[in-house]
């Protein structure tokens, strides 16, 4: 941390304005200090009393929650539908807000207002109904961020099938694992999708994946997105306008078991096989419902613009879920921010009248770069609060985001989360919170985060590993299919504790501080991306013996991906083969774990029992001095050669 970093980090505070705490849903640390008290003393009363407020129940819970380390169940006996929750609710009192306005990176614009969302979700819901969609069967959705991929999120929801949605930027090869491992029976895509004034081929895509095997998938949906007609359509292949017509604009909701399956989302682990995040509907639907109000102060009139993609987890709760559920209108942008020019987000939030923009701190850099003229040709003065997510942001980035972009009048929310956890866990509540730059601040009433060491230590100075060690609603309920997975990689280190796999420590006021992964995850540009799959898709090429990939430290992406390639004997080295490894690596993943740097290297460096020293790795990678232990490492030779290619 710079200079500068630290003197902001220690010295700098600011208060909620008082305005804003004024007409806060939580709007004084009285409200704050009252609601952890309850949650303390108890929990089942404070987390019933959450869960009636946020969620219609078609049939109320009798048992608030079973906890039998490392499974929990929530608000058992109740049933409910998060696409009533999110769009039925709403129609008698403000079915004409707009709730979704689109904007696609060509111009094209298009608004959804509440009862003209809960009639496409309808009649789509009744299409999949047709098609022999069953409540608990999978659905896949590999879409561009259109209004179509809320719609399917919500249909899913609606009829009790367990959606998984797949990134568009991710390859055909890993679509086709996730949808083998989700079985999944039907794939709704697109021809395409606008990226960089460029189509994202999807549908080719999602061909070149069936053509390796996908035995569960019966039906593909094809929206129309980037041409005026589809192209020639094959027998598995039916398009959206054609499974819609119709049908009927409602459709009785499937009432739902509160620990009915919701969704799976598939994220990067420490090893190469994605993991698929299994969420339920009742506690998921509490904890995203209550924390959109709580740390976005969400009011019915407020136009809001989480800038994610649904492929991620933070478009699943605070894009779709979460905002609609509290009747706000929510602002959908398919493309790049800077196409077609520098200014393409001041330029929306202007026009569109934005009051919420919850961005990652990658962007906030990269903003940062383009400069401050950008911003300034347009007007901002709509906004009203500002939010990060995805890393932690590093003082500098937040303290011109809150001058520049929140003119000096906007509280920021610096959230942290996970896929794993549902939902925003640690964060400034901007009615309540001072806040620092560069610090997540405080847990959410109900949260209980730990800093502990490897004794398993509550560590009160210094550094150690964030568990939370009391069940919430919101927390994975296992992997699916692989339970082991799900046992030995959160509740691994300690049998009643959640393991965060972050880093983090405390300072004197309480404050969260993140520091990162300790584990072999790093976050490429708020992405999380497991380095083991990045060699596994390496060492796929034939010219590759072995890799390992690491994590330096980037001023803009935060982490940037250092590969380590040892080729086979007789291939050689050149950039022709770097620029090819490269390219390999974005078909089998997605040019999101696109390495920024390839070494190639003689050896890795490893220890007598054969593990490769990625400590090391990093070090060089970043250009430190090794000042660990090296004494297991089996030939030093192959570390010094390492560091000389590196000079």
């Amino acid at each position: 941390m710079s200079e500068f970093s630290t003197v902001l980090s220690e010295s700098r505070r600011f208060p909620p304005p008082p305005a804003f705490a004024a007409r806060a849903h939580l709007s004084s640390p009285e409200v704050y200090r009252r609601l952890c008290a309850e949650a303390e003393a108890d929990p089942d009363a404070y987390w019933a009393a959450r869960a009636k407020e946020e969620l219609f129940w078609k049939t109320p819970f009798h048992t608030v929650c079973e906890w039998a380390p490392p499974h929990a169940r929530w608000f058992l006996g109740g049933t409910t539908n998060l696409s009533y929750n999110a769009l039925d609710r709403h129609l008698d009192t403000h079915a004409d807000t707009v709730a979704i306005r689109f904007e696609g990176e060509p111009g094209d614009r298009r608004d959804y207002t509440y009862r003209e969302l809960h009639a496409e979700v309808c009649r789509l819901a009744n299409g999949l109904r047709a098609l022999g969609v069953r409540p608990g069967d999978r659905v896949g959705i590999y879409l561009p961020l259109i209004p179509e991929a809320a719609i399917a999120m919500l249909a899913c929801a609606r009829i009790g099938a367990t959606h998984s949605v797949v990134f568009g930027g991710f390859s055909a090869e890993a679509l086709r694992d996730r949808m083998n491992d989700a079985q999944a029976r039907v794939l709704i895509t697109a021809d395409g999708g606008w990226r960089k004034g460029a189509v994202v081929p999807l549908l080719d895509n999602v061909r070149a994946s069936l053509a390796h095997g996908v035995p569960t998938l019966q039906t593909v949906v094809v929206a129309r997105r980037t041409g005026a007609s589809l192209p020639s359509l094959r027998a598995q292949e039916r398009s959206w306008d054609d499974v819609v017509a119709g049908q009927p604009a409602t459709c009785e909701p499937e009432w739902v078991d509160a620990e009915h399956p919701l969704f799976i989302l598939y994220t990067s682990g420490s090893t190469g096989t994605p993991k698929g995040v299994l969420h339920t509907t009742g506690g998921y639907g509490v904890w995203t419902s209550l924390t959109a109000r709580w740390v976005f102060d969400l009011k019915p009139d407020d136009v809001y613009w989480c800038t994610a993609d649904v492929g991620w987890v933070t478009g699943h709760s605070y894009v779709v879920y979460g905002p609609l559920m509290n009747g706000a209108t929510v602002v959908l942008y398919e493309g790049a921010p800077t196409t077609p020019g520098p200014d393409r987000f001041w330029d929306l939030i202007a026009r569109h009248r934005v009051t919420i923009l919850y961005t990652a701190p990658t962007a906030i850099r990269a903003f940062m770069r383009l400069g401050d003229e950008h911003p300034k040709r347009h007007d901002l003065t709509s906004l009203r609060l500002l939010g990060t997510v995805g890393e932690p942001i590093n003082p500098e980035a937040w303290m011109w985001y809150r001058e520049t972009i929140g003119g000096g009048r906007c509280p920021i929310v610096d959230t942290w989360w996970q896929t794993e956890t549902g939902g925003i866990l640690i964060s400034p509540l901007p009615g309540v919170t001072t806040t620092k730059p560069g610090s997540a601040t405080l847990p959410l009433p109900g949260i209980h985060p730990k800093i502990l060491d490897k004794q398993h230590q509550e560590v009160t100075e210094g550094a150690g590993r964030l568990f939370v060690t009391r069940p919430w609603p919101s927390m994975l309920r296992t992997i699916w299919g692989n339970d082991a997975r799900f046992k030995a990689g959160y509740f691994g280190e300690h049998p009643e504790f959640y393991f965060t796999g972050d880093g983090a420590r405390r300072d004197a006021d309480g404050y969260f501080w993140i520091i990162g992964r300790v584990d072999d995850v790093v976050n490429v540009a708020g992405h999380r991306l497991g380095t083991a799959e990045v060699e596994s898709a390496l060492v796929s090429n034939p010219k590759v013996a072995e890799a390992a990939v690491v994590g330096r430290p980037d001023a803009l992406k935060g982490t940037a991906l250092v590969a380590f390639v040892t080729v086979k004997a007789g291939v050689p080295t050149s950039k022709a083969l770097e620029a090819e490894l490269a390219a390999h690596v974005t078909r089998e993943i997605g040019a999101i774990a696109r390495p920024d740097e390839i070494r190639f290297a003689a050896a890795l460096p490893k220890t007598r029992s054969g593990k490769i020293m990625r400590r090391l790795l990093r070090d060089v990678a970043s250009g430190q001095d090794s000042k660990g232990d090296t004494s297991t490492l089996e030939d030093l030779s192959v570390l010094a050669a390492l560091r000389t290619d590196d000079e």
